[in-house]
């Protein structure tokens, strides 16, 4: 139990534990470790309580109708709930220097930094849905079936954030 009270895990062990979530994610509901669909489900179940019709849309029907894309939903919230666990469990308290933010040259102030986050992850998961997942499902899933268009993703996407990265940092210099 120690290593659930450690503020930091091995990439290694964490790496390996989340590839071992293949077999059983394969086993029990015939789907990849993803979560950019889970998005979309929980986007047409909201919208459904409006408006009935939403389901109409291919798009959204595809989503709201198979047990997987509920399992990639509940796969999300678990993430969620166990980043709080371990959060939780570490001891440690959270931190919202302004000063790690200007690092990459965005503002101090707290709303713009919750603004400009909330915007980078819309852009982050428009990009997801157009590339036909995440970096989880690409990153993770698609490389262990050894497919093509998941290799490139990752490469688009590593040289993207490296890119971005090099970019941010030399104006923040």
């Amino acid at each position: 139990m120690d290593l659930l009270r450690q503020n930091v895990w091995s990439p290694y062990l964490a790496g390996i534990i989340i590839g071992l979530l293949q077999i059983p994610a394969f086993l029990l509901v015939d789907t990849a470790l993803g979560a950019s669909s889970s998005f979309v489900t929980g986007t047409g179940f909201i919208f459904s309580l409006f408006d009935s019709s939403i389901t109409e849309i291919k798009y959204f029907a595809k989503y709201m109708s198979k047990d997987k894309y509920f399992w990639q939903s509940a796969l999300v919230i678990g993430i969620a709930l166990g980043a709080l666990i371990s959060y939780k469990a570490s001891g440690r308290k959270a931190s919202f220097s302004s000063a790690s933010w200007k690092n990459i040259g965005a503002s101090s102030a707290p709303v713009a930094r919750l603004l400009q986050g909330f915007i980078g992850g819309f852009v982050l998961l428009v990009g997801a849905r157009i590339a036909g997942g995440c970096t989880s499902g690409h990153g993770i899933s698609g490389l262990a079936q050894l497919g093509v268009g998941s290799s490139v993703a990752v490469a688009a996407m590593f040289a993207g954030g490296i890119v971005t990265a090099n970019l941010l940092y030399k104006r923040a210099s």
